[in-house]
């Protein structure tokens, strides 16, 4: 499930043609570098295993994004893109127009996906917490925040 995550964000959603767009997100540092450990180093923490606190962090990273991202990005990503003009700052033509054009037409339709995706793996995630804390508070319980998790990934 982090692969399917972490795909579908670098194809969909961080791809060369939204790339600058998407770094303009008001999010800080650290969530973008929990965003980055998600999607981008899944094979290392495969081998190393990940904690239960550390995934609810990486859940409410990419939660935050797509809340961001449906309220700064989504309603001006083509005129952003336009002012920036292209991935490499000059004018684009042929494939890279229609695949940009692509890009932004989809780009609701594929934050929606992340957020459903973002959803269940946090459902995933809860029912792991749960079976191995039986009897005992789930580590979920004790982050505040993820009450906050149907705010950041419903849209309004």
């Amino acid at each position: 499930m982090i692969e399917a995550i972490g795909n579908h964000f670098r194809a969909n959603l961080n791809n060369r043609y939204l790339r600058q767009a998407v770094m303009t997100l008001t999010l800080d540092r650290p969530t973008w570098n929990l965003i980055e450990q998600l999607t981008e180093k899944s094979e290392y923490y495969r081998l190393q295993g990940y904690h239960l606190d550390e995934l609810y962090d990486r859940i409410l990273a990419m939660a935050r994004f797509v809340y961001h991202a449906r309220r700064e990005l989504q309603p001006h990503l083509r005129a952003l893109l336009a002012r920036q003009n292209s991935p490499a700052g000059m004018t684009i033509s042929g494939n890279d127009r229609v695949l940009r054009e692509m890009s932004v037409n989809n780009f609701a339709s594929n934050l929606n996906i992340l957020a459903d995706l973002v959803d269940k793996f946090y459902h995933k995630v809860v029912d792991i917490d749960r079976e191995r804390h039986h009897g005992r508070q789930p580590a979920y319980s004790r982050i505040k925040e993820l009450h906050e998790l149907g705010r950041y990934l419903v849209p309004k």
